[in-house]
């Protein structure tokens, strides 16, 4: 099982590398870049995006988040079992990851405020996420006893 959950994990790691590039390069990272994809601008001809597509794009986060997500989690629980702070990062970035879904909603719907909040969030979501994928990677192959 080791070289599976080993491959799952190197998989997980370029998955949140390349959400952050993919961000990037279509909807935005930051709070001026991400405006501009939701509510468009008139003076540069930018189309806002529309709910349809708003609706399709959430929908892959929350599918694609909760798969990476859990699966994660599983493993992450199960390697560093002996740590007591474990629960508390678990904890933490399902927090976040639901958070930056849900302000994103309310952002587009009701308050272009809260973008700050999703991409604070985002952004402490994918750490978290990235640190636990590389310590359940080290615990994995080169801990002594797990």
């Amino acid at each position: 099982m080791r070289p599976i959950v080993s491959g799952l994990l190197i998989f997980t790691l370029l998955y949140l590398a390349v959400d952050i590039l993919v961000k990037s390069n279509s909807f935005g990272l930051f709070n001026s870049t991400i405006k501009l994809t939701l509510f468009g601008d008139e003076e540069q001809f930018i189309e806002p995006l529309s709910q349809a597509s708003f609706l399709e794009f959430i929908h892959t986060e929350i599918f694609f988040i909760m798969m990476i997500l859990l699966t994660l989690s599983a493993v992450y629980a199960r390697v560093s079992h002996k740590k007591s702070f474990s629960l508390w990062i678990i904890n933490a970035v399902l927090l976040n990851s639901l958070v930056s879904l849900i302000a994103l909603a309310f952002s587009y719907y009701s308050s272009p405020l809260l973008i700050n909040l999703y991409v604070v969030t985002f952004f402490f979501w994918h750490i978290l996420a990235f640190y636990m994928a590389t310590c359940s990677l080290w615990s994995l192959n080169f801990a002594k006893s797990i």
